[in-house]
């Protein structure tokens, strides 16, 4: 059952002081413009995994939508950096996460079986999965508590047996 996603698959600057000062007024007025424009900016929205690990590891979500459960995978994050699964506002207020270590072949998942693919997959419904031709996985839920955004990261001790990662402390509304 482990590993379905992978089958598939400082110059210095040397002049006089007076040239120094020269350089440095367009950077400051630069800098200031890209600083005022970063402020202005909308708060992005969207649910991201971020990969704690140094290694490889696979992901797939479930969520409801308007026409029923849908689970997705496989995103490929490598380690030490992050992943956007779902663009833009969040829809719904729960959200599943089943996840594997490519290397050391553990996994992140959780109590809430759910059906996954050994390639990429869109999959409509959660009953059944065998029977379709899939594989059923046990996934973890998060409750966003409706915000508009939200980041779960995987550290360096994958779950099994139903424990869960837990959401970075303080970005589930980044």
């Amino acid at each position: 059952m482990q590993m379905w996603f992978l089958r598939g698959f400082r110059m210095g600057f040397a002049g006089r002081p007076r040239m120094r000062r020269a350089f440095a007024l367009p950077v400051l007025i630069v800098t200031v413009g890209l600083t005022a424009m970063v402020a202005a900016s909308p708060a992005r929205a969207d649910f991201r995994v971020c990969n704690a690990t140094q290694n490889l590891v696979g992901v797939g979500i479930g969520y409801r939508a308007k026409a029923g459960w849908i689970t997705e995978g496989w995103w490929h994050i490598e380690g030490s950096s992050c992943k956007t699964l779902i663009e833009g506002p969040l829809s719904s207020r729960f959200y599943y996460l089943y996840a594997e270590d490519a290397e050391r072949g553990g996994r992140w998942d959780g109590p809430i079986n759910m059906c996954v693919a050994e390639k990429e997959f869109k999959i409509a419904g959660v009953t059944d999965c065998v029977a379709r031709g899939f594989q059923r996985a046990g996934f973890q839920e998060y409750d966003t508590g409706e915000q508009a955004s939200w980041m779960v990261q995987l550290t360096d001790e994958p779950a099994t047996g139903g424990a869960p990662a837990t959401p970075a402390p303080g970005t589930n509304s980044q």
